[in-house]
């Protein structure tokens, strides 16, 4: 018994139960909160001290001699603290509310690619959001989201209205799935290949990840376990599974579509055995999108709209080639809308073909697809017109396998990101101010060269990523 107990209480165990502990009372903290747009500066605040916590937790896990229990502190901890956030109302962003309000339409029978909130037909739905003091973004454009996001929408409007009280937790249950499922995969992966149990601490701890998709239920994290599934199914030669995942989320979030030419080239697109992988894709596709398909035509307007509409959202290196390209141009969301601006078109058409060539340079190089999305998803968030806070979630389950401080530390500091609520809750006014855009890609841009000029210096082999 005295054995057992001493197995249980390893050092490395100790600073997992220790951490989860100090983490866990951060996120009750929060949660007493309740409204987080309300105190925006003491969640932003908690966010950070998390974030502080965090780092100093993977350093000591680091440090300390691998224990084979540790791997299951670190799990309970991280479905602890999920459970912890979920009820917490979506206040930091107003996504939430985007899903329920297209779920709910498709319920009136209405198409969400072709309705706007805005419009008087659906006065009434509009006026029970605000009866509620819920916010619907984008009032004035129809969905974006990919058409496997809307049939989630949909699946889950229709669970919301037999349990009407319990449609927030309803309508945040994917992304708890999502994310619960990566979480076991790279768990498992850990396990079947040696990993260390740090590794996993650096998603299950990550403070964004849990604010993000507990809290404030943003599904990417779907689309991220389809994409990290087909990654592990594709290396163990299920081709047809991996690009069906693949393509699973591609329909749920844009943002894999980057992979796309790594993919038809890993797979052999040309050769007549991966022909059933593209049709099966392709199936997808179809059965996905044909419930929509009167909007079709309207697609590429909607998105020509919403581009020219939305930028300079917590933007980093496009914000400096918009700089560039004319330092008199405005630097204002609430401004800079116009389509065709010399600066924004610059930034943006720049921004996209760099991206567009590093995906076809991967897959000219045939590169891992987790190193090649670790790639690809970074460059898109450092190039991109809108860089939400939530989107860095999308690099946190690669960090695990290829572990970077300076990542990690700016998914920390999108904590700060945060600001742009003071003045829109107090005065109605949405703007990024540059001075605090500093303060959360300065020092990660600083970290990463200093990082990169201290691998010439010291050169070591990179492990593989499995």
């Amino acid at each position: 018994m005295l054995t057992r107990l001493r197995s249980h209480l390893a050092r490395q165990t100790i600073i997992a139960a220790c951490g989860s502990a100090v983490l866990a009372l951060l996120f009750v903290t929060l949660l007493c909160l309740r409204d987080l747009k309300t105190y925006v500066v003491e969640a932003i605040a908690i966010g950070l001290a998390a974030g502080l916590v965090y780092f100093i937790l993977l350093y000591l896990l680091g440090q300390a001699p691998e224990h084979p229990s540790t791997l299951g502190w670190i799990l309970f901890g991280a479905v602890g603290f999920r459970l912890l956030l979920l009820p917490l109302p979506p206040s930091l962003s107003d996504d939430l509310h985007r899903y329920r309000w297209e779920g709910h339409i498709q319920q009136l029978g209405a198409n969400p690619y072709l309705a706007r909130p805005a419009d008087p037909a659906f006065a009434q739905l509009a006026e029970e959001f605000r009866s509620r003091r819920e916010t619907i973004p984008g009032a004035d454009i129809p969905a974006i989201y990919p058409p496997l996001a809307e049939l989630v929408f949909r699946l889950a409007g229709e669970a919301a209205r037999a349990a009407p009280r319990a449609a927030l937790l309803l309508f945040k249950l994917p992304a708890l799935l999502g994310d619960l499922f990566l979480l076991t995969l790279l768990a498992w992966w850990i396990r079947s290949t040696g990993g260390r149990s740090v590794q996993l601490a650096i998603y299950a701890w990550n403070p964004l990840v849990l604010v993000e998709f507990a809290a404030s239920g943003h599904f990417d994290a779907l689309a991220l376990a389809a994409v990290l599934a087909a990654s592990f199914v594709l290396t163990r030669g299920r081709q047809t599974v991996s690009t069906v995942l693949l393509a699973a989320g591609v329909l749920l979030k844009w943002f894999p579509a980057t992979l796309l030419p790594l993919w038809l080239r890993r797979i052999g697109w040309r050769r007549t055995q991966a022909w059933p992988a593209v049709a099966a894709a392709a199936l997808l596709t179809a059965l996905c999108a044909w419930p929509y398909r009167a909007a079709w035509p309207e697609v590429l307007d909607v998105f020509t709209y919403f581009e020219s509409r939305w930028h300079h959202n917590n933007a980093s290196l496009y914000a400096l080639l918009t700089w560039f390209a004319d330092p008199a141009a405005p630097q204002d969301p609430q401004v800079a809308i116009l389509p065709g601006t010399a600066s924004h078109d610059f930034a943006a058409g720049l921004g996209f073909g760099i991206v567009a060539g590093l995906a076809l340079w991967v897959a000219l190089r045939k590169l891992d697809v987790l190193r090649a999305a670790y790639l690809l998803f970074g460059a898109a968030l450092l190039l991109a017109p809108n860089a939400f806070p939530w989107y860095f979630t999308w690099m946190a389950p690669l960090l695990v396998f290829f572990p970077n401080s300076a990542w990690l530390l700016l998914t920390v500091l999108q904590f700060l990101s945060y600001h742009v609520l003071i003045p829109y809750t107090a005065f109605g006014v949405w703007r990024f101010q540059p001075q605090m855009l500093w303060l959360v890609y300065g020092p990660f841009y600083a970290w990463l060269a200093a990082t990169q000029l201290r691998l010439k210096r010291h050169p070591h082999p990179t492990p593989p990523a499995r």
